[in-house]
């Protein structure tokens, strides 16, 4: 993994010997450039254990056979002058000439190697990091070298980070880094604030994925105002106030696995639905349209135009999920009828739904009976279904008006 890679190319200097970078003075080259390589490495410390400074790297040397990634390499010393820290170590900055809290000599020009293993000496006085590390999920670089993240000097960045947040999570997990890129749709979660660590905890978790809690509770503590909004500014649902106003949840909400339909780095799909879903009142009716509600449902609850087994929302065999949706132009979609999250009647029926650009909600005036229901006054007049009629005794069940 490119931890431990970054590992063994910067953390076994410091501690096999390699001197430390003098305070006030520019990095020397094999750290500001690039990586530096196993060959240089071990010429380094064979100068120091020769009471001499490493030899930096011409400019104008040809690069190391095998080039890093386009993760930039880190630099773990002093900032250089001109450069402003936005944050200094206090065991840094607490006595500038004396080095020996983490390093063999107290001499700032002449430190020497780190006086221990690297970890140790951080827990020394962040002990709160080792019992995050102690829990049920550890971050396995901050478990291997706190160095591979941190800079113990000082940095631009905050938590004395060797480089911007998500850029320094990124370089490792580069599947992830593709995902965020590719996505149409952006989760802010991912792209505001914290950024990564609004969900993760950098060093460990007693929940899987180093998750700050559990998914579901995770996504409700941000989705839990109206203030809210998409990416392309539009409202979101206030989910808390949502699910505690009505009883009947979806299985999948109930199930508290919001990642059954979501994707939270990004997606393709409107809403970061994991398939396609219909983003509209209307669409013509097409199964790729629905992947995602045929995923558990079956495509025959529309494809059949007279069923008595499928779906209980039907007159007689007619049924009534054929004649809302089933249509190549104007069919209804899911959300005509049901809310997808949480509704105050059975089957999701849905009291009414957002109807046009500005959120004009259209009473479903919908009435549930012991073998079928009604509507009233939304898209049609008044009209009732009862699935336990004959098939010979079944009434002609209208259309919605066009």
């Amino acid at each position: 993994m490119k931890f431990t890679k970054l590992l063994s190319m910067l953390g076994a200097a410091a501690l096999c010997g390699l001197p430390a970078p003098i305070r006030g003075a520019a990095p020397p080259d094999n750290r500001a450039g690039r990586i530096p390589t196993a060959e240089e490495i071990t010429a380094a410390v064979a100068a120091a254990a020769a009471g001499q400074q490493p030899e930096a790297r011409p400019a104008s040397a040809a690069p190391p056979e095998t080039p890093p990634t386009e993760q930039e390499p880190l630099y773990l010393g002093p900032l250089p002058p001109g450069q402003e820290a936005a944050l200094q170590h206090e065991a840094y900055t607490l006595d500038l000439e004396d080095c020996s809290l983490c390093h063999e000599n107290a001499d700032p020009k002449n430190p020497g190697k780190i006086s221990g293993p690297i970890n140790e000496g951080c827990f020394g006085c962040h002990d709160d990091i080792q019992e995050q590390l102690d829990k049920a999920f550890a971050h396995a670089p901050a478990m291997e070298n706190c160095t591979l993240c941190h800079n113990p000097h000082e940095s631009m960045q905050p938590a004395l980070l060797v480089e911007e947040p998500q850029k320094l999570c990124l370089g490792c997990h580069e599947q992830m880094k593709a995902t965020i890129a590719a996505a149409k749709v952006k989760h802010g979660a991912v792209d505001t604030g914290d950024k990564c660590m609004n969900c993760h905890d950098p060093h460990g978790s007693d929940v899987e994925h180093l998750l700050k809690a559990l998914p579901f509770d995770l996504c409700i503590q941000c989705h839990s105002t109206d203030d809210v909004v998409d990416h392309q500014g539009k409202r979101l649902t206030n989910f808390k106030k949502l699910l505690e106003e009505n009883e009947e949840w979806h299985a999948p909400v109930a199930a508290k696995d919001c990642s059954a339909c979501h994707q939270p780095h990004g997606s393709e799909h409107f809403r970061l639905l994991v398939k396609e879903y219909p983003p509209r009142f209307y669409s013509p009716y097409d199964p790729k349209l629905y992947a995602l509600c045929f995923e558990c449902h079956s495509d025959q609850i529309i494809a059949d135009p007279e069923t008595t087994t499928q779906t209980q929302f039907r007159n007689g065999s007619k049924n009534l999920h054929y004649v809302h949706v089933h249509k190549t132009s104007r069919g209804r979609t899911c959300r005509a009828c049901h809310e997808i999250h949480a509704a105050p009647q059975r089957h999701l029926i849905r009291d009414g739904v957002p109807y046009g650009s500005r959120g004009w909600i259209l009473k479903l005036n919908y009435t549930r009976t012991e073998t079928g229901g009604s509507c009233a006054r939304t898209c049609h007049k008044e009209r009732s279904y009862d699935y336990t009629l004959d098939e010979s005794a079944s009434k002609p069940a209208d259309a919605p008006a066009q």
